[in-house]
């Protein structure tokens, strides 16, 4: 297991930074297949919500896909960097965790660093999805695509922030941490709307859904891949994936130091 020098000193937050993400992105090396098997749950959603909700609009193929495939980009983030805390428990339990925190590197620096992490996988598989949907009719804008992913990147980076603060405050209870996040997953999902519109739904749906910040962030995203860069939408969007990023760093950071 590759451990980090607990000799050497701080050398600034972002060479920390750095090397914590280095540290964490070797597992993805040497086994990509990880990566590309976590893709088989949001091609699944495309390959059967996406006939249908092309049968619901009349066969608007090209329309549906350029509102679908949006929310199935942020559903890759969401899922993706929720479970990053089951990471942080397999290393409490191994003791690996507790050698790192030896280490003299901030507290920031770790919690940035393996956060950073999640961001790979992440672009790599909105990417994936993106290309499977185009010979379907999906049509795509390159620079949208680029500023899609990095919105989802500052997302994800504070949400699984927030899934590892949730290991830490259950590292002794695993399967509290697996309870939460069940819990807590689905609705946000379903609330944002980013599987099927809420436009018709019941008012106290539509109130939920004006209080989720993914709601924010999926009309950011069919926004910007669809290259209308000029949306309020987007607005609303960048806001609530920084303010995630920020809370996510922030409660992170207490809880790793809470748990020195």
């Amino acid at each position: 297991m590759t451990t980090i020098d607990t000799t050497a000193r701080p050398t600034g937050f972002i060479r920390d930074t750095a090397s914590v993400f280095v540290r964490e992105s070797r597992p993805l090396v040497r086994d990509p297949f990880s990566v590309m098997f976590s893709l088989v749950q949001p091609l699944v959603f495309l390959g059967l919500f996406g006939p249908l909700l092309i049968g619901a609009s009349g066969g608007d193929a090209a329309g549906t896909l350029q509102w679908f495939v949006p929310g199935i980009l942020v559903m890759v983030a969401l899922f993706g960097t929720a479970s990053t805390g089951a990471n942080l428990l397999f290393e409490m339990q191994t003791g690996s965790h507790e050698r790192t925190l030896v280490a003299p590197l901030s507290r920031s620096a770790l919690l940035v660093g393996r956060a950073l992490k999640e961001v790979v996988p992440l672009v790599v598989q909105g990417t994936i999805v993106v290309l499977v949907a185009v010979p379907f009719g999906f049509s795509l804008d390159v620079p949208g695509l680029i500023a899609g992913l990095a919105v989802l990147a500052v997302f994800g980076v504070g949400f699984g922030a927030l899934s590892y603060s949730l290991a830490l405050a259950c590292r002794n209870r695993d399967w509290m941490f697996w309870m939460v996040h069940q819990t807590l997953l689905f609705p946000l999902m379903i609330l944002s709307g980013m599987l099927l519109p809420l436009e018709d739904g019941p008012a106290w749906m539509q109130v939920a859904a004006a209080i989720n910040p993914l709601s924010y962030l999926v009309g950011a995203e069919r926004a910007l891949l669809s290259g209308d860069f000029g949306a309020p939408a987007v607005v609303g969007g960048i806001i609530a994936a920084a303010a995630t990023c920020a809370i996510g760093i922030v409660v992170g950071v207490r809880s790793m130091k809470r748990a020195a």
